[in-house]
């Protein structure tokens, strides 16, 4: 059993998401199996919490031992987290802030496996924050795609625009009122049948950049729900991208600048399932 304090007025199922990934998991289970307690009340539906209630979650030890990440690495300044698809960034965090001091950094979309870099002190959280802002964390994806992309290696720029009421982004070739120039850089690494792999870098950094930028060049990544293809994705069966955070390695100064000799791989790999 874990017991977890709501910090805002929230829904049980957005809490969950973001406070215990295998809840996340076994949700509809625990509804349906009324395992869940809400102030010590079980309940078989989602419900809205208030702050200071105490949500209760009864998994078997099967279920609580699903992996929703992986520690690669670990010193006293650092911790790097492999995550798996289907797990919110916050829910990592919250996982690990209950076993130590820890710091967010950076996130990854709920469907992106890969790599994520947390501080484990508040010198480490200021330093690793700049250098995401700086381009100092050099991050590297891995894409499975559909289509068909006219080189071998490019980098690609144009508009994106955020639609808030709809929670997606759309790109444009040319600037548009609101509009953020976005750069992403694609190498292709292999194909498979109809599929291609592709390792993405990103000079800009925005919401959803690599997702909704290689659909509007015409190469989706598979299992994309929101920017990609539809039929391919029903006939593969294919609900979640097969977009991995694969590589990151850092460009640092001072006391941290030791971890510039390291660089770390997700054991995640950018495919479907039955491939």
């Amino acid at each position: 059993m874990l017991q977890l304090i709501a910090d805002q007025k929230q829904s049980l199922k957005q809490f969950t998401e973001n406070n215990y990934a295998q809840g996340a998991f076994f949700w509809s289970y625990l509804l349906k199996n009324k395992e869940i307690k809400v102030n010590g009340k079980r309940v078989g539906s989602d419900v809205t919490l208030e702050v200071g209630d105490e949500v209760a979650y009864f998994l078997s030890k099967k279920q609580e031992e699903k992996p929703a990440f992986f520690i690669v690495y670990e010193d006293e300044n650092v911790l790097i987290a492999d995550k798996e698809s289907g797990v919110n960034s916050e829910a990592v965090f919250a996982a690990l802030k209950r076993e130590r001091e820890c710091y967010f950094i950076h996130r990854l979309d709920r469907n992106t496996q890969g790599l994520m870099a947390f501080a484990l002190n508040a010198k480490t959280e200021t330093a690793l924050l700049q250098a995401f802002k700086e381009r100092a964390a050099e991050k590297r994806y891995h894409a499975l795609c559909c289509g068909s992309f006219t080189k071998l290696q490019d980098i690609l720029t144009a508009y994106l625009k955020k639609d808030a009421e709809k929670a997606l982004v759309k790109v444009f070739d040319t600037p548009k009122n609101g509009g953020e120039r976005i750069v992403t850089e694609y190498r292709v690494l292999d194909k498979e049948g109809e599929f291609t792999r592709i390792e993405v870098v990103l000079h800009t950094g925005k919401t959803h950049q690599i997702r909704a930028h290689l659909a509007h060049i015409g190469c989706p990544i598979i299992g994309d729900m929101k920017y990609g293809n539809t039929a391919v994705n029903k006939a593969r069966k294919a609900t979640r991208q097969c977009l991995v955070a694969k590589c990151l390695r850092f460009s640092l100064q001072g006391e941290l600048a030791y971890l510039n000799e390291k660089q770390w791989i997700s054991r995640f790999e950018a495919r479907l399932p039955n491939i």
